[in-house]
């Protein structure tokens, strides 16, 4: 009387049920190639140039830490190096830490 007569709706296509989940992924897809673009491929670049720099380090270049100590390199080893800080003052740190090569003459 009050309640009007349901009807059930016709089941979608078989193909038409594939297409709606390619469609429902695509955002996701995109999503991570935006990531991708934006986060992922410039930290790799990041650390491969890190890398090459601490590769190329050589004696009597001055760098900067990561804790902000600023040197020349003294001593060269596998994972430490040598680094003055003052006149007779050599301190070792991780070949890890060094942050920046600068330019020669900016620590006297």
């Amino acid at each position: 009387m009050f309640i009007s007569s349901a009807y059930a709706q016709a089941a979608p296509a078989a193909g038409g049920d594939m297409s709606s989940s390619l469609m429902s992924m695509l955002p996701l897809v995109l999503m991570f190639v935006v990531l991708y673009f934006v986060m992922i491929r410039p930290q790799m670049k990041r650390q491969k140039e890190h890398r090459a720099m601490l590769d190329a380090l050589a004696k009597g270049d001055e760098v900067a830490t990561a804790g902000g100590v600023v040197g020349r390199i003294t001593r060269l080893g596998d994972s430490f190096l040598g680094v003055e800080i003052a006149s007779g003052v050599e301190v070792q740190v991780q070949r890890s830490a060094v942050v920046q090569v600068l330019p020669k003459g900016t620590f006297k």
